[in-house]
């Protein structure tokens, strides 16, 4: 079963270069986006090969961009958030391709044009089951298990909420389900999400 991430960086740098030593700072919250890297893709030893994530670095300057991580192809990024984040910014000194155009960098890496709709429709056409994670939605655990899908894709943001615009494109596509009725922080929402399909947990999807 794979499972696949979206995260939004409302004021992450899409193109430039970023300082290192504050990524919280001066990339726009990058730190965030970093440690869902982190949490979506490895383990204590190694890499979770059915997992992806993608970031929507929406702060310019110039076009929003997403980077797409692939666990099951992915070489040579270690999991500690400088090493990451150095990664997003080798490919932030790349021009930023058209809209529906994915350019592999490297192995496992991907870059492109377009925001959260652009992924959502693309994951859309390969029947991706898309879950909004919300502290207010429904409870995603569920009291018997159901069939799980073989894709499935969860959409969460920043240290922001969503905007009103990307709410209503949210809503349009997908339910909203609740892991708790606190705001956690993405990665450690991510962690829980691995926690519960590890376990086979019971789900409502």
């Amino acid at each position: 079963m794979e499972r696949r991430f979206a995260i939004v960086g409302h004021r992450a740098t899409s193109s430039g270069k970023i300082r290192l030593n504050d990524l919280a700072g001066s990339a726009g919250r990058m730190d965030v986006l970093v440690r869902a890297v982190n949490a979506a893709l490895f383990l204590s030893h190694g890499m979770r090969e059915d997992s992806h994530i993608t970031l929507h670095l929406m702060g310019g300057p110039g076009p929003p961009r997403r980077i797409w991580f692939d666990g099951s192809r992915l070489q040579g990024l270690h999991s500690d958030e400088r090493a990451i984040a150095g990664q997003v910014n080798k490919v932030l000194q790349y021009p930023v391709p058209p809209i529906g155009q994915l350019v592999e960098i490297w192995p496992g890496l991907w870059h492109s044009g377009g925001d959260l709709s652009t992924t959502i429709g693309e994951w859309q056409r390969e029947d991706v089951t898309l879950v909004k994670l919300d502290a207010e939605g429904t409870a995603l655990e569920a009291q018997e298990h159901k069939e799980i899908p073989e894709k499935i894709g969860f959409v969460l943001s920043d240290d922001r909420s969503f905007t009103d615009e990307e709410n209503i494109l949210l809503a349009q596509s997908m339910e909203a389900r609740s892991i708790g009725s606190k705001w956690i922080q993405g990665h450690i929402a991510i962690g829980i999400i691995h926690h519960m399909l590890d376990e086979q947990r019971p789900l409502d999807i």
